[in-house]
């Protein structure tokens, strides 16, 4: 009884709104007039009051029979009114586009989609801007204390390109001081990537592809005692291709 009753509260204030509100003659969805995220299913006068998923606005304006969307696609107006957020640690609501849990990484930002992060980096020179959820010139994005240098464990970290260089290899590839099967992808020029040549192939530092021995002079003898390899074949026993792309 205690745990119907709560219920029953809870649906109180969805209930009263929807009994003000008012539905136009033509039956559809209608937005509350203070509260970007809510809004009313009319059905022959009756209105029945909705939330958008947190993180989400109703926009009255789209197309779609799901009328929610990004806050940053709607103009909400007047209605400056959100739900509480559900979000975590490194989503601030459940779904939408955010600026980066450190402020200093002006350039990352995540997209999460019902509490799911995913991490994203922006193009050498470009910040996140919050008011818009996209990449733009740092200048428009008018952030401060930004700090974009990001390194691996071993001290490895991307070279800076020229913006010529960039547009004309955007995610480059840099060999390994000490490993030849090994090397680092630069996704977007700034964060750097360990990977690995499959078993029996080293990097070229020349095509900047992964390549057999024997075509690599500096690590000709690079599997010479490997007890995987078999001197001569072009595909090692037990290897598979597919570790030698970017990630």
């Amino acid at each position: 009884m205690y745990t119907t009753a709560l219920l029953l509260i809870a649906f109180v204030p969805l209930l009263t709104s929807a009994q003000a509100f008012v539905c136009p003659p033509k039956n559809g969805q209608y937005p509350d007039p203070i509260q970007c995220d809510k809004y009313y299913i009319c059905q022959d006068g009756v209105a029945s009051a909705r939330l958008c998923e947190d993180g989400l606005v109703f926009d009255s304006f789209k197309r779609s029979s799901h009328k929610c969307d990004h806050m940053h696609n709607v103009d909400c107006e007047d209605r400056t009114e959100l739900q509480p957020p559900q979000g975590n640690a490194e989503c601030p609501r459940r779904n939408g586009i955010f600026e980066n849990a450190d402020p200093s990484q002006c350039h990352k930002f995540v997209d999460c989609i019902d509490g799911q992060p995913k991490h994203n980096v922006c193009p050498p020179g470009l910040h996140f801007n919050d008011a818009s959820g996209v990449c733009t010139w740092e200048a428009a994005a008018g952030r401060t204390g930004c700090v974009r240098e990001e390194f691996l464990e071993d001290g490895f970290t991307c070279p800076k390109l020229t913006a010529a260089e960039s547009l004309t290899e955007p995610h480059p590839r840099y060999p390994h001081p000490t490993d030849c099967q090994k090397f680092y992808v630069c996704l977007n020029g700034v964060t750097p990537r360990e990977q690995n040549c499959d078993l029996g192939e080293v990097f070229n530092t020349n095509s900047k592809q992964c390549d057999l021995p024997e075509n690599v002079a500096e690590c000709i003898d690079w599997y010479k005692d490997h007890p995987s390899f078999v001197p001569g074949s072009v595909t090692p026993k037990s290897s598979t291709r597919g570790n030698s792309g970017q990630k």
